[in-house]
């Protein structure tokens, strides 16, 4: 790999959610223009690049990760005119933007998935359509976020899949045309001169075919697909060629948030001519958690979080970087997961 620094290797990376960040209009929404009136502070703390979060149209039902429209600003975070002022002197002051990207699923809202409402239109291929009765699902795959996976749509007689919201409905990696449209709108952005992306949920693009039932997990009968998706290896076939086609032509930076992924296959994940330039390393992150998941997890102890940063270390040695994160939008405050309640304070901060 290629041992000269990219300006990622040592760079802080500061999410910013842009609704609840800075309000500018007085609307009680945070928008584009707040973030820019802010950058000043963010070169003091030494912040060298900007993940924003998902601010495309969107009907909000799952904090902008529904997106309706992927190539125009929600009119509540203001114009393509203020985000390209953003761009603008940001890169002024040395800081860089990265793009929040959902690549598994739209809104239902989104004008692909209108137009697949008719069983004629190619659209219809976009989506994941299955045969099945309004009271016999296709099968027993549960929703990331409760229930099963399916939604009946009456007027054509199929459901679609949606592994997360009803509102967000799986786009359909098979089809190479969802692809390329999928290609173009990220060079889109690229070429408007962000310096990259975080891919949001991307080891779910690849299904399992047949869409067959999995041993249930629960009394309920569903299965959690989490685990087997991520196993797919078709879908190293999709994240090579994602990246051929967007990132690599462009030099452009992308972390990947990558789940369940096995050591032994971490070269093809990160690296200068890998999928990802990185991936999160979320091993510390998931230390001291339940199966009732990230809001339910004891502080760890020094030596557990120490072993989960070698363990990280000599796993990515020679390869390529993780991205270290403290926390996201997904967890609770690094502050309360990795501090005992007489460390919460400034120094204790700092330290973190």
């Amino acid at each position: 790999m290629n041992h000269l620094p990219h300006w990622w290797q040592n760079g802080v990376i500061y999410q910013i959610y842009p609704k609840s960040f800075q309000d500018t209009t007085g609307s009680g929404t945070g928008d584009l223009r707040g973030v820019t009136a802010r950058l000043d502070y963010l070169q003091k703390l030494g912040v060298d690049a900007i993940w924003l979060t998902p601010f495309y149209v969107s009907p909000q039902v799952d904090n902008g990760y529904d997106v309706a429209n992927y190539t125009a600003i929600d009119p509540s975070y203001g114009t393509m005119a203020d985000f390209d002022a953003l761009v603008a002197e940001a890169k002024a002051r040395g800081i860089r933007i990265v793009l929040d990207m959902v690549l598994n699923h739209t809104s239902t809202e989104h004008e692909w998935f209108r137009q697949s409402l008719n069983k004629e239109s190619p659209y219809r291929q976009f989506y994941i359509w299955r045969d099945g009765e309004p009271d016999a699902l296709p099968n027993n795959w549960r929703s990331k976020f409760g229930g099963n996976a399916w939604q009946w749509h009456a007027d054509s007689g199929q459901y679609y899949l949606h592994l997360f919201a009803i509102e967000q409905a799986d786009l359909n990696w098979e089809n190479p045309k969802l692809r390329e449209e999928i290609y173009k709108m990220m060079n889109w952005w690229l070429d408007k001169g962000i310096a990259g992306f975080r891919v949001d949920a991307i080891m779910n693009i690849k299904k399992p075919l047949p869409f067959q039932d999995y041993p249930a997990d629960r009394e309920d009968g569903l299965c959690n697909v989490g685990g087997i998706l991520g196993s797919q290896e078709g879908l190293r076939d999709f994240l090579n060629e994602m990246h051929e086609k967007t990132t690599k032509p462009h030099h452009a930076f992308s972390v990947g948030e990558v789940f369940g992924l096995d050591d032994s296959d971490i070269s093809r994940f990160i690296g200068d001519d890998a999928y990802f330039t990185s991936i999160f390393d979320f091993r510390q992150n998931v230390a001291g958690q339940t199966m009732l998941g990230w809001y339910d997890c004891k502080v760890p102890t020094p030596d557990e979080y120490k072993e989960c940063c070698f363990t990280s270390q000599k796993v990515s040695e020679g390869v390529g970087f993780f991205s270290n994160i403290i926390e996201n939008h997904d967890e609770p405050r690094g502050v309360s997961h990795y501090l005992p309640e007489y460390a919460q304070n400034e120094k204790g901060k700092k330290l973190l």
